[in-house]
């Protein structure tokens, strides 16, 4: 059976560094857990390392925090939806929003609840994803802050994740400025400006990082050790927390070509061959993933020898050439993935979820 591994000791390493770094530079900050899809014995240990901030896309997610700790300060990080509010109110103690009206129906339900709700207003600095246009903002935020039962605590802005227009020191100013200008004109005091995600952390190492932006929300980078600006991986950091494993169920010496003829397979896909394959062998092994757990594009064998050869909805087939390693079946093959692959894979209930650190026994045994 196909299992992912979360490595708690490498995870507690990342967040130690991560946490030291961002004492170190005045800035508080909130672990994004959407790459842990709402898994229970995940995120239970992720609450052990000692942050009080979480922050995810998705409200079931939220609740499993809440259950295992009903303190623990949770953020929903998308514009509510309608039909969520109650449970937006119940279960996340700040919001995101960039939509009045949703703004008004958070506000009725805070008053149904007897709660003072906190939000987050978000202004688009040209990622045109969420966020407030900025001619727009004043007037906004004039229309929120009268608002019963609503308390904005920050101002904040993502980039990178849908065109992946990148942080710098000018869109970063401008939204500090906004601080400056709201503060000013309505006489109060902004706590959180929230204008760091992963792919910011570079800019702090520089320097680059404008005084006011004094909240961060981070989930690549402490998940995978990666730098998202630069599209490399902190060598001070630890890069695989997660691991894929998947067993041979079937393993042979096969045709490179296949014979027939050729159509479209599930995903509408034709297949060419190069017309030095045909009549060469090659020995083959299925694995027992699928389409249905993950898109190979985000998936690696660590073994560099291991070539992929194609996949259907609930097996994936790999060429092996020579077989160097004298893989049978019954063994496992590990294989590291990206953000989205572990997302997918998370996502997936076919594949089962286990916990290691150094004190876990071996539980892999691939080749001879």
């Amino acid at each position: 059976m196909a299992f992912i591994t979360l490595n708690t000791d490498k995870l507690k390493h990342n967040f130690d560094y991560l946490n030291t770094f961002f004492k170190e530079h005045d800035i508080d900050w909130s672990v994004v857990t959407k790459i842990l899809c709402g898994n229970e014995n995940y995120l239970a240990e992720l609450l052990k390392m000692g942050i009080s901030q979480y922050s995810d896309s998705r409200i079931s997610n939220l609740k499993v925090i809440k259950n295992i700790d009903k303190d623990a300060q949770t953020i929903y990080i998308k514009p509510p939806a309608k039909g969520v509010i109650r449970d937006v109110i119940k279960y996340a103690d700040i919001s995101m929003n960039t939509d009045f009206r949703t703004i008004e129906m958070l506000s009725k339900e805070a008053q149904k609840q007897g709660v003072t709700h906190k939000i987050i207003i978000m202004i688009d600095l040209g990622e045109l994803r969420e966020g407030v246009m900025r001619e727009d903002f004043i007037d906004f935020y004039a229309r929120v802050f009268e608002m019963k039962n609503i308390e904005i605590i920050g101002l904040g802005t993502n980039l990178s994740c849908l065109y992946g227009i990148l942080p710098n020191n000018d869109k970063l100013i401008q939204l500090s400025l906004y601080k400056q200008l709201v503060e000013a004109k309505f006489n109060i005091k902004i706590p959180f400006i929230s204008g760091g995600s992963s792919v910011t952390i570079p800019l702090v190492m520089q320097g680059l990082i404008p005084p006011g932006i004094n909240h961060f929300r981070v989930g690549e980078t402490l998940f995978m050790g990666t730098d998202v600006y630069n599209s490399a991986k902190f060598e001070n950091m630890e890069n695989d927390i997660f691991k894929l494993y998947a067993e041979i169920i079937e393993l042979y010496e096969k045709p490179v070509v296949p014979t027939g003829e050729l159509g479209t397979n599930l995903e509408g896909e034709t297949y060419s061959f190069e017309e030095e394959d045909y009549g060469r062998t090659t020995i083959r092994a299925i694995v027992d993933i699928g389409l249905l757990d993950i898109d190979m594009k985000h998936l690696d064998p660590t073994d560099g020898d291991i070539k992929y050869a194609g996949a259907t909805s609930d097996m994936v087939v790999l060429d092996l050439e020579e077989n160097p390693k004298k893989y049978k079946v019954g063994d496992l093959l590990e294989f590291t993935m990206d953000y989205m692959g572990i997302v997918r894979i998370m996502n997936s209930k076919y594949i089962e979820k286990r916990i290691i650190n150094s004190n876990t026994p071996s539980i892999i045994k691939t080749g001879a």
